[in-house]
């Protein structure tokens, strides 16, 4: 449209141009919260880290042998409660001193009381034991016990502890005059079966022994009481006395390692009280014969004249079969009045274990009219041979009332008891008297004699005189031969005489038998008169 001004035609280019406005906003914009979003939830991760983070410990080892920084775990009863997170040598280059991080619910596990190690394969005299870290690799074990003081700081252990927390059972000690082949580990025994072990050994402190703690398992730790015996039944048990060789043991482990056994042989008791002691017998035969009841031991003297080989300090004496005490000493003795030597045998009986009233014991006690009267009535004592195989002997005291006369001496102001020959001295006896009896036999005058008749034989034998008669003698029995041969006239005519006679026998018979059928037949006739 023309302007009316001009008389022309208006333009878009003359029309005002838009302005802009401003306006002005109150409220953030969403870019900025991603990064405070990412700010937020990264610092609640780090305090969640943080919080849950449990307590960092540090343990010191001799060696690290296996272990890595970063990868090596720390494990109870295999679960995994933290990791090893440094691995540092201690300023005296000594030791190895490992930092851990533990989870945040073992704060309760760390007591004075609780202890570490590195599980490793080991193998041992008493059994293999880590076997699950050949693959897995070493870890650091843990044993928490309770304690009343936290800590953080621990000596680790060379070796896995006898004793966790995970065993169930009730610790014993033991007093030995030495430690023998027992050994931390060796199995201890209730009859025959393993029930616990050596957990630990250490001298006495008053230098007596040597004081050995064993640990027993529930429920087997309730048959131990104050009557126990314990005994040593390490390796082979290998005796050589009078009854010969006895071999004892409680298993293949025990003769490896050593071990341990105890019974109670019937004996009833409460628990022992606590630090109480058991003293550590030496083998089966002496827990079984130990007698709590007092000893009434006295010595007495034996001389023997013969040899005593086979014959030893602590062999037994016997009557009538019965132990009544053992040999405590031997020696010998020049005598000139008598046998060149004499060997005194010292003995210790146990008047207890024959059986004598009160009023005999004092007689044996004051060595009186008792002794003198078992002594008139034959009592003696004897060397005797317990087996062939040892040729071990014991002094076996019995009445022999063939004995010698003899009374009761004394010798080194103990009661001497007479003594007879022993069975090995009666038999070397006797074959003395027989060889004695053979030597004086004129063994060369019978071997000439009997050499004269044998050579008086031969010269019949070769005579001419009697080959002459053997000759006669032959030439007779050939005609006696040829007399009685089956085709003589002697024996042709023999031949039908007897089988005449047998005709006639038969005829006999034959007759024999009509009259047995017909007796009449006498009177009348055969055929009755007719």
């Amino acid at each position: 449209m023309p302007s009316p001004e001009t008389g022309t035609a208006a333009t878009d280019q003359d029309a005002p141009l838009p302005q802009a406005q401003l306006v002005q906003r109150n409220r953030i914009s969403l870019v900025w919260l991603l990064p405070v979003l990412a700010l937020v939830i990264g610092g609640w991760l780090a305090w969640k880290t943080l919080s849950e983070r449990g307590p960092t410990v540090q343990i010191r080892f001799e060696s690290a042998a296996g272990i890595e920084k970063g990868r090596t775990k720390v494990k109870l009863k295999d679960v995994v409660i933290g990791q090893v997170s440094d691995i540092r040598l201690t300023e005296d280059l000594a030791h190895v001193e490992v930092t851990a991080q533990l989870n945040d619910d073992t704060e309760g596990f760390l007591t004075e009381n609780t202890r570490f190690w590195i599980a490793r394969p080991r193998v041992t005299a008493t059994g293999v034991s880590g076997l699950e870290t050949l693959l897995s690799g070493p870890f650091v074990a843990i044993d928490p016990h309770p304690g009343k003081r936290s800590k953080r700081e621990f000596v680790g252990l060379p070796a896995p502890p006898a004793i966790t927390t995970a065993d169930k059972g009730t610790q014993f000690g033991l007093r030995a005059p030495s430690l023998g082949s027992l050994s931390v580990g060796s199995p201890v025994y209730y009859r025959r079966i393993p029930v616990g072990r050596v957990v630990g050994y250490a001298l006495a402190d008053d230098n007596s022994g040597v004081d050995i703690d064993i640990f027993i398992e529930t429920p087997h730790d309730r048959r131990v009481n104050d009557q126990s015996r314990f005994w040593n039944a390490s390796g082979i048990d290998v005796s050589l006395s009078a009854d010969g060789i006895q071999v004892d043991t409680d298993s293949v482990v025990a003769m490896v390692v050593g071990g341990v056994a105890f019974g109670n042989f019937g004996a009833d008791g409460p628990p022992p009280a606590e630090g109480f002691r058991f003293t550590l017998l030496r083998n089966l035969d002496e827990a079984r014969t130990l007698d709590r009841e007092p000893h009434d031991e006295r010595s007495f003297y034996m001389v023997f004249n013969g040899s005593v080989r086979g014959l030893s300090v602590g062999a037994p004496v016997l009557l009538r079969g019965i132990e009544i005490g053992e040999v405590t000493d031997i020696d010998l003795v020049f005598n000139p009045e008598g046998p060149a030597f004499e060997i005194p045998v010292r003995v210790e009986i146990d008047v207890n274990k024959i059986g004598l009233g009160a009023d005999m014991q004092v007689a044996v006690n004051r060595h009186e009219r008792l002794l003198d009267e078992l002594v008139a009535k034959g009592l003696r004592g004897q060397l005797k041979q317990g087996s062939l195989i040892t040729g071990q002997l014991f002094v076996e005291l019995d009445i022999h009332p063939g004995a010698p006369p003899a009374t009761l001496g004394q010798y080194d102001e103990l009661p001497l008891l007479p003594t007879v020959e022993g069975g090995l001295e009666a038999l070397t006896a006797k074959v003395d008297k027989v060889l004695t009896a053979l030597a004086a036999i004129p063994f060369d005058e019978i071997g000439d004699n009997l050499n004269g008749t044998l050579a008086g034989t031969r010269a019949i034998v070769e005579s001419p005189e009697l080959s002459d008669a053997i000759r006669q003698a032959s030439a007779t029995l050939s005609s006696a031969d040829a007399t009685i041969a089956p085709d003589s006239p002697l024996n042709v005519e023999l031949n039908r005489t007897l089988r005449a006679i047998s005709t006639a026998a038969r005829s006999v018979q034959v007759l024999a038998d009509y009259l047995e059928r017909h007796p009449e037949a006498l009177l009348k006739g055969k055929g009755g008169g007719r």
